[in-house]
Formats: C-alpha cells, sequence, structure tokens
C-alpha cells in the first residue's frame, strides 16, 4: 500500500508535504504553502493547526470543523508576494467540499502577514460557502 497522498494536491505525501506542518516539525516558507497547509487541515480535522496559523488579531476564540465536510480538491489560482522574503501575501483559491449529498466550492482571497518568521492567515474575501 503506497502512503497517503497530501489532501493539499502537490503530490507528494502527506508526511512529506503538510503533515511536517501539522505536527510542528517545519513551518509554511510561503503564503501558498501556509494556504495548502491550512486547506490540508481543514481535511484530515486538525482545528488546531487552524488556530495556530490564524492571526491572533483576528482569530477566533475556537473552531468546530463540521466532520460531515468532506474536502475534495484544491485549486491555487493567483499569488501576490507572501514569498521567503516578502512580509504580506495574497493568495487566491478555490476549494472544493461535498458535504450533504452535494458539491460545494469555496472561492477566497486570502491575505496573510509575517509575524516572527513565521506565516499567519489575517483574513480573506469569500464567494461561495460550504454547506
Amino acid at each position: 500500500m503506497s502512503p497517503k497522498r497530501c489532501p493539499c494536491g502537490t503530490g507528494l505525501t502527506y508526511a512529506e508535504c503538510c503533515g511536517r506542518l501539522h505536527d510542528g516539525t517545519a513551518t509554511a516558507g510561503t503564503a501558498e504553502q501556509l494556504v495548502r497547509s491550512r486547506y490540508s487541515a481543514f481535511a484530515v480535522g486538525d482545528p488546531a493547526y487552524l488556530l495556530a496559523t490564524w492571526d491572533p488579531a483576528t482569530r477566533p476564540p475556537s473552531l468546530e470543523l463540521d466532520p460531515a465536510v468532506r474536502w475534495t480538491g484544491l485549486e491555487v489560482l493567483a499569488t501576490t508576494g507572501g514569498g521567503p522574503f516578502d512580509v504580506e501575501g495574497t493568495v487566491t483559491f478555490r476549494a472544493h467540499a461535498r458535504a450533504g449529498g452535494a458539491d460545494h466550492l469555496q472561492a477566497e482571497r486570502s491575505r496573510f502577514r509575517r509575524a516572527d518568521g513565521r506565516w499567519l492567515y489575517t483574513d480573506g474575501e469569500v464567494d461561495g460557502g460550504v454547506g
């Protein structure tokens, strides 16, 4: 049996890709990598990682994930900034999910900032939703 592929769509195994970020052995080097790891956190049901990578100024006090939502794919459409030497960036993406027997799409342009060497999700403009 082959190792499980990462939900974020890079083609790498989960352990080689977002698993390293989720378990704390690595941090996202770019805003896009943070988007991918946050998507994977939704897919594997890891709200602690989502909260840990959310800007404290905009982070909710808690986060509950709906176990009925099955995340089925991520498309990164565009990035602005968010590179290894940037302090801010945006990533536009589409996240696909299935819930209640129907397909759902969430399109978002997310904003990120780097603080103490770590990328954090600040907020985003959402077009569409799950549920």
